[in-house]
């Protein structure tokens, strides 16, 4: 379990330093949105290919509790798992903030209102942190499946987060992930952090949907 801990602490620093970082380093001025939503994706590729054999590369706190629901993994493995997952969106966030000139002022959070880079209410921020959290995990437990393309399955999951930021980057700058929107929120504090509670709960009850559907065995192929 060390080798895991280890794993999904990594991983999930490398996403929020690269993907965060797309967004603070390089900015809507130089990548776009698309840029920053590939970057985003492009992670998830890279470490599912690197840290995929150790731990699955969950890097998501939402991911892990669809899988639990799911059958796939243990309550004790998910407590486990969400512990490295936060902390190694903190330790990511860090690294990003002693690089960026903006400090720990901008670092790619979460948000909505006046947080929101489009202006987006709660509403919307909730429904589509709900939705594209569990489209997220339709994608990830169809392709990680018994029946699955478990070869193709990092680039798969990459496109589909790469997709979920192309349509939700002006909502709320996309979370889908609680420990993502944790470490940049923590360390740049204020509005961040009073609106948190939004990209911890709305992704988790999208990755409970998605992992209930497998559950449920309402997405389970054929035998």
């Amino acid at each position: 379990m060390i080798k895991k801990f280890a794993a999904e602490l990594i991983g999930t620093a490398v996403l929020v330093l690269f993907g965060c970082g797309a967004a603070v380093l390089a900015g809507f001025d130089v990548v776009g949105q698309l840029g920053i939503a590939l970057a985003f994706g492009f992670a998830i590729v890279a470490m599912a290919y690197g840290i995929g054999p150790v731990s699955g590369c969950h890097i998501n706190p939402a991911v892990s509790l669809g899988a639990f629901i799911a059958g796939r993994m243990s309550a004790k493995d998910m407590v486990i798992y969400w512990i490295a997952q936060f902390i190694g969106a903190v330790v990511g966030a860090f690294i990003l903030a002693s690089i960026a000139k903006t400090g720990f002022a901008q670092l790619g959070q979460n948000g909505f209102d006046a947080g929101s880079p489009g202006g987006y209410g709660l509403q919307a921020a909730l429904i589509f942190e709900i939705v594209a959290t569990a489209v997220f995990l339709i994608a990830i437990l169809g392709v990680t499946g018994a029946k699955g393309h478990g070869a193709f399955a990092g680039v798969s999951i990459g496109i589909t987060l790469a997709l979920i930021h192309i349509v939700g980057i002006q909502v709320t700058g996309v979370s889908v992930n609680p420990a993502r929107s944790f470490g940049p929120a923590l360390l740049a504090g204020g509005q961040a952090m009073s609106q948190l509670w939004v990209f911890i709960v709305a992704p988790l009850i999208g990755g409970a949907i998605g992992g209930l559907l497998f559950r449920l065995k309402l997405l389970e192929p054929q035998d």
